[in-house]
Parts: C-alpha cells; structure tokens; sequence
C-alpha cells in the first residue's frame, strides 16, 4: 500500500515545529532565570537607596550616606563640649581680691599708759604699710584710729564677730608700758603674749582663713617679732641704767619680748561638719534635680488614659507641685539626719559673741529643727528650679542643665564671693553662693575692707546655726522663699509647655 505524500509532509511540518518550539519545562526555568535577575537588581537598588520595604542596612562611621548626620553630631558634640569647657575656663583666669585685716593701734593711747613713747604700735603699723607696697601676695591691711571703737578691744572682736574684716590685729594699750616696766622692775610674770591681739572667726570660712589668712598672718608676725627683737635688744643693751641682773629674771622681756595671742572667735569644730556646710551640699542639688525623672512617671499615670479619664490639667498642675513639695519635705529630713547620724552636735548651749567658743549654738535643743527647715527650704529653691527647665529643655539638655546648676551654685558658694571680681557678683542671686579662689595675688584693684558680707543662704544660714556665728537668717530665709515663689509662678507655664511639646510628638508619630 502506497504512503500518501499528505501525511509525511504534514509530519515533517509538526516536527519541525516541536524542535523550534521549547517544552514547558524549559519555559517554566528560564522564567525563573529572568526572576531571579530582577530580583539581584531591585535588591541592588534597595541597598544603594537605603532601602524601602525595611529597615536600612548598618554602614560604616565613613560611609557617604552618614556624611550629613556626620557633620550635625560634630556640631553638637562641639557645641555641647564648648560649654562646659567654657563654664570651667571663666572660674580659672581671674585673680583674687586681697582679704582685709585691720590694724588697731591703742599703744599708749587709753589712760593710765599715756605719756611714754610707745614702741610697739608705731613697730607694727610701719610693718604693715610697708608690705602693701610690696609686691608679693599679702592681705589687705588697714590702720584704724581705736577712737573708732571707743578705745575699747572688745568692740574690735564684736566687729570682726561681726563681719566687717576677717581680722584684726589689736596692739594693747599696755604693750610698750608693760615691757618697759618688766626690764625696768624685773617683773617675773610678764608675758611677751598680752602685748597685741589676732582676732579672726575661723568658722566663717574655714578653707579662706587656713589657706590664706593665718599664714599670711603667722607671715606677719614673724617679720614684726623678729624685727623688733633685734630694736628692742639693741635699746636695752644701749640703757646703761638698767641693771644686768633684771634682764637675767626676765629674759622673755628681752627675747622674743613682743608676741601675738590668737583669739579664734569660733573655731571650725569638729572637722566632721565639713561636709554639712559646704560637699553635702551638692547632695542637696543632685536629690533636688533627679526627683523629676524618679516621679514624673508616676504623675503621668493620671493623665493616660487607661481605664480611666484623665485628670484636669489644672488638677495636675496642683496635684504635681503639691507632691513634689510634699516629697522635699521628707527627702530634707533624710538628708538632716545623717548629719545627725554622723554625730554632728545639735544641742550645744549658746556664747557670748566675743569669747572664744567650740561649736556653741543660737538655738539650743531646736537646733536640728532650724536645720532641717533650712535644708527644706532650699531644697525647694533648687528644686522647683530644675523642675521647670527641665520641663521647658527635655532631654538630653537636662543632663547639660545639671552640670551647670551644680557648677554655678558650687562656685558660687563654697568660697568668699565678696574676695572674687565683679564678674561673680551674680552669684548673689544664686541659691547657693560665694566665689571659687585661687591663692592670692598682686591685683590693681585697691585693698578692700569687708563691712558687708553675703554668703550663699543654704551655707550662710547653716554656718550661723551651727557655729552661732553672725545671724542674717531673716535674710536667708527671704531669698530661698523669693526663689521658691518665682519657681511657683512659673510651674504652670512650664506644664503647660511640657504638654504642648508632647502632644506634639505623639501627633507626630501618629
């Protein structure tokens, strides 16, 4: 039977067009092929752009895409560092004012010991004189007519008590009478100590006194006993009418013949309240700042709303200064009582301001409740001030905030302000208050004499329960209230940005 030539020519045809035509296995893998590159070149893409679907992928510290957020965290870096280095630098390059001592002369000027030449006095008023010219670091000395005083030495130390000068160097009425008459009678008991006086308050400002005045004072005296023993010796010597055996009996009339006793009104006893007038004091700021971050929370539990309506804004506002008051009160008791637990004296009887007393104190048995309330009321000063900027600054400016509330109340306060330039007179506003020093030193500023002081409230009025010294606790208490009634006003305001700046941020991230 004969092929029929339709057929194979149709059969060649389908073959032909199967070999051309791919099967569905090729297909299905070169579809999977052309995926597979797009996919490489979106992915290639992505990383290029950061990315879209997900979250970018980390880079290098030099990668071209971090060159802008590179060049604003220097800035801020730079910045924030600038200030804090230039809060330290300001503290460091200003001399201070030379702290003044008074020189009271009442040699032969008070009845019965008028007449004679005196010696003494005129001795110690030239050397005096002569070392404000000198140019290395000495106090700022000041001779005074006694008539000033009523030619009484007593109302000398009720200045000095008094903080009119740090000290006062009062040469007795009696000192060159006394020491003619020991040469001249051979008197056994006379004591070279009773011919001048140093009176100082210690208590005042422990660190300015041990560091700068005594030394500068014993510095003195040194030069004055020495240089009038040699006068002295010489003079006597020279009197051919006194006989040799005297100066045998009394040799002390002779050498060192003059010297200088020292009346430390209050002494700074004992060493551990050191930390109760001037470091414990940060204490006080750093619990006064960090109880914003410990009970904000707890306060926002009224304005969430879970489960509950929120409170008023008003409401909160009260219910937020009412607790944060609340919580200083006990937060200043605890602080108060380590001093007590520390065995700091809070029960010492009172003394006459010019005797020489260790630790007396104003108030008696309620001496620790003025101290507590001291402490409480500067705690809201501080407080209540670094609660509304940290409420207006927020984070991470707190942090910078407490650095230089701690710096500027520490500096400020710690030192005699009124020693400083007229640069820190701002501190008398502060808080906390006086001058960070450096050791004296020659300055164009003319010697000053101190008939007013001021010192930080918290430390003034600590000192002055703790020591008796003088009292301007009237004033101090005035100050911290006038803070804590500005800090009170400005709350409100404060809240209110706070919440403006949080909503804010939630509409934001909505």
């Amino acid at each position: 039977m004969a092929e029929d030539p339709r057929s194979n020519l149709a059969f060649q045809k389908d073959e032909q067009r199967s070999s051309e035509t791919p099967s569905s296995e090729e297909t299905l893998s070169g579809h999977a092929v052309d995926r597979h590159q797009e996919d490489q070149e979106k992915l290639s893409d992505d990383e290029e752009k950061g990315g879209h679907d997900g979250p970018p992928q980390p880079a290098g510290f030099l990668d071209k895409r971090l060159k802008k957020v590179r060049l604003q965290v220097f800035g801020l870096w730079a910045r924030t560092s600038q200030s804090t280095h230039d809060i330290i630098i300001i503290q460091t390059k200003t001399p201070m004012l030379r702290p003044s001592s008074t020189d009271l002369d009442f040699d032969g000027r008070v009845a019965p010991f008028t007449g004679g030449t005196p010696l003494v006095g005129p001795m110690i008023t030239q050397t005096t004189e002569m070392m404000l010219s000198a140019p290395n670091p000495h106090l700022g000395y000041e001779t005074m007519d006694p008539a000033v005083f009523d030619n009484n030495p007593l109302l000398v130390r009720q200045a000095v008590f008094d903080w009119k000068a740090y000290a006062a160097i009062i040469i007795m009425p009696n000192a060159t009478a006394m020491l003619q008459q020991a040469v001249d009678q051979a008197n056994t008991t006379y004591d070279p100590l009773g011919a001048c006086q140093v009176v100082y308050v210690e208590a005042r400002d422990e660190t300015t006194y041990l560091n700068y005045i005594v030394p500068q004072l014993s510095t003195l005296e040194t030069q004055i006993t020495s240089k009038f023993g040699q006068m002295w010796t010489s003079m006597v010597l020279q009197n051919t009418s006194i006989p040799r055996e005297n100066l045998q009996r009394v040799p002390q009339a002779l050498s060192p013949a003059i010297g200088f006793s020292q009346f430390n009104l209050r002494p700074f006893r004992p060493a551990v309240m050191t930390p109760s007038v001037t470091i414990g004091l940060i204490y006080l700021i750093i619990l006064s700042f960090f109880s914003f971050s410990f009970y904000l929370p707890i306060h926002m539990k009224f304005v969430s709303s879970e489960g509950h309506p929120p409170l008023k804004f008003p409401v909160f506002i009260v219910w937020r200064w009412s607790a944060t008051i609340v919580a200083y009160f006990f937060l200043s008791l605890s602080y108060s009582l380590i001093s007590l637990a520390f065995q700091i004296p809070f029960a010492n009887h009172s003394a006459e301001t010019t005797a020489v007393a260790n630790n007396p104190e104003p108030y008696g048995k309620g001496t620790f409740v003025v101290y507590w309330a001291i402490n409480y009321v500067g705690m809201i000063a501080l407080g209540l001030a670094c609660e509304n900027v940290a409420m207006v600054i927020g984070q991470p400016w707190t942090a910078m905030w407490l650095i230089f509330w701690v710096i500027t109340n520490v500096s400020t306060s710690f030192y005699s302000l009124d020693l400083a330039p007229k640069f820190y007179y701002w501190g008398y506003a502060w808080p906390l208050h006086n001058s960070k020093s450096h050791v004296p030193r020659p300055s164009p500023l003319s010697p000053i004499q101190l008939w007013t002081n001021s010192s930080h409230p918290v430390v003034e009025a600590s000192r002055s329960t703790l020591f008796q010294l003088h009292s301007r606790i009237g004033l101090n208490f005035g100050v911290l209230f006038a803070w804590c009634f500005i800090n009170t006003v400005l709350f409100p305001l404060c809240c209110w940005i706070m919440r403006r700046k949080m909503l804010r941020e939630k509409k934001k991230n909505q």
